[in-house]
C-alpha cells in the first residue's frame, strides 16, 4: 500500500516523541568513537514544508513541534537544546516553524566520518525526493548517506550485519496496513538475531482498540531482550486518529531511560505539548 504521505503529519506530537528519542540515542551512542551503521527503514522525503498545502490541511504541527517551539525558552536541558538548535540552524530562528526535518535529516546531522546511513523509502514520489536530498548531501561532502527505493523491512535484513561495529535502526511504518504490526515484530527478531548488540527504535501509533498490543505481545514473547517502552498519551483526546505515540527501544544506552523520561516530563504540561508520558520495561535484560 503506497498511499501514505508523511507530509500531512510532519511535526506532529508523535514526530516530537520519535525524533527526541532518536536524537538522544544517536548522541549517547556517539560518546564512543567506534563507527555506527544507521538504518532508517521508512525514511519519507527527508524535509517537510509546514506552510505547504499538505501540512496545512491537517495542521498537526500546530499541536506538535510548534507547541514545543513556542515554549523553547523553558527547555534549558542539554538534550532539548540539541534538538532545538537543529531546528534553528534550518532557518527557523524566529516566528513559527516553516520547515521540519524528517528522520533522515536527524540521522544525517550527527553522522561522523566513521558512521553511515542507509535510508529506505518504497513510495515512488517520496523515494524520489529522498534520493534528491541524498545527492545534495554528497555534493556537500556527506558521502555516508545511501538511499534505497525498496521495502525497508526486507532491505534492513538483507544488509545486516553491517561493516561498522555498532548498529542503530529506526523502524517506523505508517501501520496503515494492519499486517505491519506482525511484520515489524518479525523483522526485529530477525535483525536482532543477526546483531544482538544493535540499538533498535520501533515507533507505533496508539489508536482506539490498541492494535499496538499485538506488536508488543509478539516482541515480549520472542527472543529479544532489554526492550524499553516509552509512551505519550494526549491529555485532550481527539475524536479520531492517534491518541498517543509509542517507542520501543531495544538495547538502549545506559541512562537513556532517565534522560528520555526527563525530556518528556519537560514538555508534558498543557502549556507545552500536553501529553502524559509513561516509561517502563517491556522486556527486562
Amino acid at each position: 500500500m503506497l498511499s501514505y504521505l508523511h507530509a500531512f503529519h510532519a511535526g506532529n506530537f508523535a514526530d516530537v516523541h520519535k525524533h527526541a528519542s532518536l536524537v538522544l540515542a544517536i548522541r549517547m551512542m556517539q560518546a564512543k568513537a567506534s563507527g555506527i551503521a544507521c538504518f532508517d527503514t521508512h525514511a519519507g522525503s527527508a524535509l517537510y514544508d509546514l506552510t505547504g498545502e499538505r501540512a496545512l490541511k491537517t495542521g498537526e504541527a500546530d499541536s506538535g513541534i510548534r507547541r514545543v517551539w513556542a515554549c523553547r525558552s523553558k527547555l534549558s536541558g542539554d538534550d532539548w537544546r540539541a534538538l532545538l538548535s537543529a531546528l534553528s540552524s534550518a532557518g527557523n530562528d524566529t516566528g513559527s516553524l516553516t520547515e521540519y526535518p524528517g528522520s533522515p535529516i536527524w540521522f544525517q546531522r550527527y553522522l561522523r566520518q566513521q558512521d553511515s546511513l542507509s535510508a529506505f523509502e518504497l513510495h515512488p514520489a517520496e523515494g524520489g525526493a529522498l534520493a534528491d536530498w541524498a545527492v545534495r548531501q554528497k555534493g556537500g561532502g556527506r558521502a555516508g548517506v545511501r538511499v534505497f527505493q525498496e521495502d525497508g523491512l526486507k532491505g534492513l535484513i538483507g544488509k545486516l550485519p553491517p561493516a561498522q561495529p555498532r548498529l542503530l535502526v529506526l523502524i517506523d511504518p505508517s501501520y496503515e496496513v494492519k499486517a505491519d504490526y506482525e511484520s515489524v515484530a518479525a523483522t526485529l527478531q530477525q535483525a536482532w538475531q543477526k546483531c544482538r548488540h544493535g540499538v533498535f527504535l520501533i515507533w507505533y501509533p496508539i489508536l482506539a482498540g490498541r492494535p499496538d498490543e499485538r506488536l508488543k505481545a509478539a516482541i515480549a514473547t520472542g527472543p529479544v531482550r532489554k526492550v524499553l517502552c516509552s509512551e505519550i498519551v494526549l491529555n485532550q483526546q481527539p475524536d479520531r486518529g492517534m491518541s498517543g505515540s509509542g517507542m520501543l527501544v531495544v538495547n538502549p544506552p545506559w541512562g537513556f531511560d532517565a534522560r528520555l523520561s526527563a525530556m518528556l516530563a519537560d514538555v508534558a504540561g498543557d502549556q507545552c505539548l500536553g501529553v502524559m508520558p509513561s516509561l517502563d520495561w517491556l522486556v527486562p535484560e
